[in-house]
């Protein structure tokens, strides 16, 4: 029976909404000669003191060092995990893949909670910003609480549609029981991303089922994907940008490190979502060169893109917001919490505590990044 999969619709979101998001920035803007020298001035743009680091012509040697440094970043850290079979301590079903995949969610939950929700609240309560409404109301966690609520309809909504048009309504049914249950703790018996909810609870037998699991390996996949790839837009955008050589230096080996370990935790899903060669291929492929894109055309759009703009202050802060929600949800709800509540993690008091120490290890490292990133 065909699996219900959702990677090109993903996908095509993700990539409408990162052209959107440039054509909006590259609208130009008609404002006074005076009137934008006021605004570069209020807003810091001019500011004396960022004189010594701005320099184009190291700026555009290193975005293209930067360009080059992340794409294979990327590409190690997402292919890795792919390529973990053949090494048999590796394997998705091994203790080592188990706390490798800890430490990279460690990654992704500290990438939303200490970059990206951060950096939503410092453009959204920019100065350039009118008070009403943008001081006045929370509007990062705002969207962030509904981002989280939306990536909880999208995974429930899935669910239910393969449930009602792929199994024939057969959930919840009678004959669910105790063969059920148990069959809902050995569908979650190993480390995985999305191995179905086993937070102690009982599931319908649809949910017991394979196939079932297998959709919901891919649902959490896909959607991480597609958050990590709004969040890489706006980053690559923002440095392709600037000719602060001082923030691109900071921001190298931040990303660096960034990509490497986030693209572990993503290659990890996809690892254990069974896709086909062709859409690993795509996936790993959006990935790695989202990043650098966001990058070149930044460097392309530098001189009709104002990081200090109402309008891209606005845009950037709302996604960043979205983007901050969905890898919060997704790091907290489908991948710690499913690893530490499963049976593998429980029956293993040592296995457990190695995979907090080494979800610690990665959120802390990652939340170091901050100071620089």
């Amino acid at each position: 029976m065909a699996v219900l999969e959702p990677t090109a619709h993903c996908l095509n979101a993700a990539l409408a909404m990162a052209l959107l998001l440039l054509l909006v920035l590259a609208r130009p803007e008609a404002v006074s000669a005076n009137e934008e020298n006021q605004k570069q001035l209020h807003c810091g743009e001019d500011n004396p003191s960022l004189g010594r680091c701005r320099n184009g012509p190291q700026a555009m040697k290193l975005k293209v060092i930067a360009i080059v440094s992340i794409l294979v970043a990327s590409m190690i850290g997402v292919c890795l995990p792919m390529f973990s079979h053949s090494v048999p301590s590796l394997k998705p079903d091994s203790n080592a893949f188990a706390i490798v995949k800890t430490f990279a969610s460690g990654v992704i939950l500290a990438t939303g909670y200490m970059h990206v929700l951060p950096d939503s609240f410092e453009y959204l309560h920019s100065d350039c910003l009118p008070v009403h409404p943008w001081r006045k109301f929370p509007f990062t966690t705002f969207v962030a609480m509904l981002s989280a609520v939306a990536t909880q309809m999208v995974d429930s909504f899935s669910m239910s549609f393969y449930r009602k048009y792929k199994m024939g309504g057969s959930a919840g049914g009678a004959s669910s029981g105790n063969a059920s249950k148990d069959g809902a703790v050995a569908a979650a018996g190993g480390s995985g991303c999305g191995n179905g909810h086993s937070h102690g609870w009982s599931f319908g037998e649809a949910d017991t089922d394979d196939k079932s699991q297998l959709l919901r390996l891919r649902v959490v996949a896909q959607v991480l994907e597609m958050g990590i790839l709004v969040h890489s837009v706006v980053i690559g955008l923002s440095l392709g940008a600037t000719d602060n050589v001082c923030t691109i230096r900071s921001l190298l080996a931040a990303l660096c490190f960034h990509q490497l370990f986030e693209g572990m935790g993503l290659g990890g899903c996809i690892l254990q979502g069974e896709f086909g060669a062709k859409v690993k291929m795509v996936m790993a492929f959006f990935f790695s060169v989202t990043t650098p894109l966001g990058i070149a055309l930044g460097m392309g759009l530098s001189h009709v893109y104002s990081q200090s703009s109402p309008t891209a202050l606005i845009v950037v802060g709302l996604l960043n917001a979205c983007s901050a929600g969905l890898l919060n949800y997704m790091a907290l709800v489908d991948l710690i919490a499913l690893d530490f509540m499963g049976p593998k993690m429980q029956g293993n008091m040592k296995l457990q505590a190695f995979g907090y120490a080494a979800l610690l290890l990665g959120a802390g490292g990652m939340s170091l990044m901050a100071v620089w990133a």
